[in-house]
Parts: structure tokens; C-alpha cells; sequence
């Protein structure tokens, strides 16, 4: 009997895991309903973590929390709270903010709180408050907060019973001057061990820094490692950062090393806890946006929703194995797949990272790049991510698409508007088409839900204005569910708004939100006595 309690609660654990923050417990009654292979049941506890959004005295920043209705259809679960609360800050002597021009007494003045310091010269600085940054109130409905502070801090959320599966939470800046000038947009992190953002730089044009949350009761240690197209960079690691309890940390990529590089990688491990990351990148030209994680390395992989006005996109892989990796390179436009002229295969070497300018990718029409396998070439799994630019000049703004994890069951995106939102789905796989029903909430400030059916056929990408609410008041979610049946599906949204003739835009993937697990189905064993 001992050894069969400890099998369940391996399961557990390993459940648990695989929504990262999530956990799950059979709800009453759920004994009744297992299938024999387990019963698929919600989680009950998410956790997000959004970075502390601007340092620019001319930032505007959303938050909008949602979590779809009915995700706990069927299963008994209490109604829960969903909330963000502020995290504290670790400040270096010399601690600068993140992009856009700094107000005075922003980021690194303690406004509250006694800050405790270090031999080092760093110090914790509390939250000022702890008051709840955009609650749920129910499920389908979006809470929206909003703030204009340059120092603004990280929040760290929770939540639970109904609120806990799908819930999502999109933080949108704008800064309408400086070298940050554009939109920045990032769907909240859920707190992990590892993450992968291939197109981070320390070149002189760039700031690029990373951002590191430890929602956790503990402090959190942390690894930091930047690879480029030699392999490691030099000095380019910072091993045993201390990120204390419900705290954020924040590092300047360019001062990790002393080799500036345009198209590098950054590996982000948790040796002790989780954290959240994000990289916030600023160009002195082209504005800046949030560069979110990238999924898991992979030897297939989906960047979706390339803007069909883009001028120029810049694809950056990384291959961390100890093999190279040879991939077939197709972009799937709403025709059908192609090859990028001049690029029929990818390359990219163990240890390294590999950069290629698609200039004029898309030709005027929406598309996503789709990486394969290539015959005969190795399978050794890589993760990438795009930089893609709009507009010309002074006048661009650029935007990242990291690979992302295909929709299995359903995705979410908050703070879709009434203009300027495109919701954009890819096939992959040829002969494989995709049949999704695209839901959009009610709004933030009023309106009735619509739903719509959509047919992605199998290798092309398939761009369109979403179904908006009736009597929209607000901004609202989407949520993506494919239907029984359906070929792969891979998903992205991308917010637009022109700012000064600049065409700032920002784009989020959809990946699968984990809101359910299969939980296995336990029953006596009485032979084990017998042992």
C-alpha cells in the first residue's frame, strides 16, 4: 500500500508540473466520471507574472486579466479569486530603468517599505502597497487596470477555482517618446525553470534587458548565458543570481559582456525555484517591444502571423544540443506554402545561433514561417524567434514572434480592441486543414459574446479582423478552440495603432493554455500485500 501512495503522488507531481504554476485535484465527485485511461479535469491554481512594464515618463500601460467562461464545465470547483499584487525590486548601485526616458525618483528611489541591503551595494525595496491590480469579479467578463507611474512594479498573480483554468492576463504599453517610442504588449509568463529568447543583442543600437520574478515563498537562484554565432560570448554569464521572494530582478544584457552582438541568444535557468522571464528590447531606431520566451526547442517549428505589411524580418535560431540542425524553411502565405527566395535550408551549428534577413518575406500578404526537418539533415531540436518591422526610416516599429506550442484545446488572448486587432491562424501541415471556433467575451465595459467557425486550410496562414462582441464597451478577449477532428493549429494576434505617422504594433502568440490535465484513475491493488 506505501508504494501505491507514492506512485499517486508522483503522478500528481508530474501533472502539476506540466502547466507549469497549475495544480490540479479531482474535484467531488470526479471518481464517478473517470474514463478508464483518467478523467481530463481543470486546473485549480494558475500563477502569471508580468515584469514592471516602463521606466518612460511618457508610458501609458494596460492590464487586462480574463479567464474564459465555462472552462470548468462538468467539474465541481469553487468560484476563486484571480488577482495581481506589486512585487518588490532589487536595485543595483547603479541601477538604470528599462526602456524610455526616465522620470526623476522613478526606478530606484524607495517610495515605502524599508529596503534591505547587501556587502554588494544591492537592496530589496518592498512594493508600496499590495493592493490588487485588476480582480476578477467572473469568468468571461475582462478586468482592466490601467497606469501612467515610471515606476510602475512587476506583479505577481494567482489564481484559483474557476478563474484558474485558461486564465490570461496582456500588459500593453504605450510610450509616445524617446528611443522606446512604439507599443509594447506581453501575454504574463507563467513561472518555470527554463527559458530560450533567441534574438536578444548587446549591440551599440541596442538595450535589451532581462526581467526575473520569483513568485515563490523562497528566493530563487538564477543562471544567465548568452550564445551567438561563434558559440558562448564572452563573459557573457552571470551564474547564482539571487532573485528574493515575491521580488524582481532585472539585468542589462550589454553588461554581461564585452562583444557587442547583433543576433544572440539568452539562456535563462533556474538552478533554485522558478521564476517568470522576459526580455524588454529597445532599438535606438526602430522603438522597442517585449520579447517574450520562445518554446521549447524543438526539430518543428511555427512562428505565426508575420504582419503582411512588414519590411523587413529577421529570423534567429539557436541550436543548444550537442548535434547541428538542418531545417526545411517554408513560409505559409493564405494560398499555400512557399520557399523564401534564396533560403531553401537552414543551418544552424550546435552551441551557436544563426541570423537571416527575409527582407521582403511577405510580398503583401500575411503569412507565418513554418521550420521543418530537412531531408537528410539532422533533427537536433532548435528554438527560434523573429524580429519583424513595419514601416520605413524614423518611422518603423518593430515587434518579435517567437515559436510557439500548438492550440491543442483552447487559447486565450485579453485585450483585443474594437480597431486596429488581427487574429491570425496557421495550418502547418499540408492537407491537414484546421476547423476552429473563435469566441469574442463580453467587454471590459459592456457587450454580448459572438462566436465564429473558421477553416484554415492545411499550409497556409489564414489573417482576419475577429468577430467583436455586440455592443462592445471596452476591450475584450479572444478565445481560440479547435474544433473534433481539426489538423494542427498554431495561432498569434497582433494589436496596431499609428502614434505620430509611426505604425506601433505589438504581436502575442496563442499557445495552448494547459487549463485541463488528464488526471489518472486510481484503484485498490490488494495483490501488493502480498510483497
Amino acid at each position: 500500500m506505501k508504494r501505491t501512495m507514492m506512485s499517486l503522488i508522483g503522478a500528481a507531481a508530474g501533472l502539476a508540473a506540466v502547466t507549469g504554476a497549475a495544480v490540479v485535484a479531482a474535484p467531488d465527485g470526479a471518481a464517478t466520471t473517470a474514463a478508464q485511461g483518467g478523467a481530463r479535469l481543470p486546473v485549480q491554481r494558475s500563477s502569471l507574472l508580468c515584469p514592471a512594464p516602463s521606466s518612460s515618463d511618457v508610458s501609458d500601460t494596460t492590464y487586462t486579466s480574463f479567464a474564459p467562461k465555462g472552462a470548468t464545465a462538468g467539474a465541481q470547483v469553487k468560484k476563486g479569486t484571480a488577482k495581481l499584487v506589486p512585487a518588490g525590486t532589487v536595485q543595483e548601485p547603479d541601477a538604470g530603468g528599462s526602456s524610455g526616458t526616465s522620470k526623476k525618483g522613478g526606478k530606484g528611489k524607495n517610495k515605502g517599505g524599508a529596503a534591505s541591503g547587501t556587502d554588494s551595494g544591492t537592496r530589496t525595496v518592498p512594493p508600496r502597497d499590495t493592493q490588487p491590480v485588476a480582480p476578477l469579479s467572473a469568468a468571461g467578463t475582462p478586468a482592466t487596470a490601467t497606469t501612467d507611474a515610471s515606476d510602475a512594479p512587476a506583479l505577481v498573480g494567482d489564481a484559483d477555482g474557476t478563474f484558474a483554468p485558461g486564465w490570461t492576463v496582456q500588459q500593453t504599453t504605450t510610450i509616445a517618446a524617446g528611443s522606446g517610442r512604439g507599443m509594447l504588449g506581453l501575454s504574463c509568463t507563467a513561472p518555470d525553470t527554463q527559458f530560450w529568447f533567441p534574438g536578444v543583442s548587446t549591440d551599440k543600437d541596442r538595450q535589451d534587458y532581462v526581467h526575473l520574478t520569483n513568485p515563490g515563498p523562497d528566493d530563487a537562484e538564477v543562471d544567465l548565458e548568452m550564445l551567438g554565432k561563434d558559440g558562448a560570448l564572452s563573459g557573457a554569464t552571470a551564474e547564482g543570481i539571487t532573485v528574493p521572494a515575491h521580488t524582481t530582478v532585472t539585468r542589462l544584457l550589454s553588461t554581461l559582456t564585452d562583444s557587442p552582438t547583433a543576433n544572440a541568444a539568452l539562456h535563462v535557468v533556474a538552478r533554485q525555484g522558478r521564476v517568470g522571464a522576459a526580455v524588454q528590447a529597445t532599438d535606438a531606431t526602430m522603438g522597442s517591444d517585449w520579447l517574450p520566451p520562445a518554446a521549447d526547442p524543438a526539430d518543428t517549428l511555427v512562428l505565426p502571423g508575420i504582419p503582411k505589411d512588414a519590411t523587413s524580418v529577421r529570423l534567429v535560431a539557436v541550436a543548444p544540443g550537442a548535434a547541428d540542425a538542418d531545417f526545411k524553411v517554408q513560409l505559409a502565405t493564405p494560398t499555400g506554402a512557399i520557399t523564401p527566395a534564396g533560403l531553401d535550408t537552414l543551418h544552424v551549428k550546435s552551441g551557436m545561433t544563426t541570423a537571416v534577413d527575409l527582407k521582403a518575406l511577405t510580398q503583401g500578404e500575411p503569412g507565418s514561417l513554418v521550420l521543418t526537418p530537412a531531408d537528410g539533415g539532422s533533427r537536433a531540436p532548435v528554438a527560434a524567434a523573429l524580429r519583424v518591422t513595419r514601416g520605413k526610416g524614423s518611422h518603423q516599429e518593430m515587434a518579435f514572434i517567437p515559436a510557439t506550442r500548438p492550440v491543442d484545446k483552447r487559447a486565450t488572448v485579453a485585450d483585443n480592441r474594437a480597431t486596429g486587432t488581427t487574429l491570425s491562424l496557421v495550418a502547418p501541415e499540408k492537407g491537414k486543414d484546421a476547423k476552429v471556433t473563435v469566441t469574442a467575451s463580453a467587454g471590459s465595459g459592456g457587450g454580448t459574446p459572438v462566436s465564429r467557425t473558421y477553416t484554415v486550410k492545411g499550409g497556409t496562414t489564414l489573417a482576419v479582423d475577429p468577430p467583436r462582441p455586440q455592443g462592445l464597451k471596452g476591450s475584450y478577449a479572444l478565445t481560440v478552440e479547435p474544433q473534433p477532428g481539426s489538423g494542427p493549429v498554431y495561432a498569434s494576434r497582433t494589436l496596431e495603432q499609428s502614434m505620430g505617422g509611426i505604425p506601433a504594433f505589438t504581436v502575442q502568440t496563442l499557445p495552448d493554455d494547459r487549463g485541463s490535465v488528464v488526471v489518472p484513475t486510481a484503484g485498490q491493488d490488494l495483490s501488493l500485500l502480498n510483497d
